[in-house]
């Protein structure tokens, strides 16, 4: 379809970096440092996702370290258990907020959003870890270039919505934002096109100019 929007799969980081239940917090620690992330999925059986353990997981364990009474006084009852864990199972946040691959860019930016975390581990129908997508992999469309945007949007959707027996519609990408220019002869189209091409990849917003027998139209 026109104008569909790239997925999650097409983006997402795979293979991963990940643990076990059973990883020690030192070896959670070691390999969060190896492979320079912040986060590890937790795995069970044959790859099934079952929580996530992030950095954030065990800092109560730091925090506890030099002032124990203190710190015992001041953290949550969540943290304070996280404090005294051995296992990565013990330190996950579970259960794990995960997207599927087919899931739309769009979809996996409302998650992260509502849900307040930086990345989602990419899971199969049957729950399996499959890759990585962050909130870093998501702002990549939007170094997508100008040029390759403009010719997109003249290849696949100009010509599907205004053939040029009937519309005259110059297309203009500056910084991601698109601009349609010209006539049509077929107004109801206008907002059509504006949806269209807000889903291009790459694209940061969209302003519809055109007119029909003198009359401005604009979405």
């Amino acid at each position: 379809m026109y104008g569909t929007p790239h997925l999650v799969g097409d983006i997402m980081t795979s293979p991963v970096a990940s643990v076990g239940r059973w990883a020690s917090f030192k070896d959670v620690v070691d390999l969060m440092h190896d492979r320079g992330v912040s986060a590890l999925p937790v795995l069970a059986g044959a790859g099934r996702v079952v929580g996530v353990v992030s950095e954030a997981d065990l800092l109560p364990t730091e925090e506890l370290r030099d002032s124990p009474e203190a710190g015992y006084a001041l953290l949550p009852p969540a943290d304070v258990v996280k404090a005294g864990a051995v296992t990565a199972g013990d330190l996950m946040t579970s259960p794990a907020i995960t997207v599927r691959p087919n899931a739309t860019l769009a979809e996996a930016a409302r998650v992260m959003a509502r849900k307040k975390v930086k990345r989602l581990p990419v899971v199969d129908e049957h729950g399996l870890l499959t890759g990585v997508v962050s909130r870093g992999d998501l702002l990549k469309v939007f170094l997508r270039e100008d040029d390759d945007i403009a010719g997109e949007i003249r290849r696949d959707i100009v010509p599907l919505l205004f053939p040029s027996r009937d519309s005259d519609v110059c297309v203009d990408v500056h910084d991601g934002v698109v601009t349609l220019r010209g006539e049509t002869g077929d107004t109801s189209l206008v907002p059509v096109a504006a949806r269209l091409l807000r889903a291009v990849e790459g694209v940061v917003d969209v302003d519809c100019v055109l007119t029909r027998k003198g009359q401005l139209l604009q979405s």
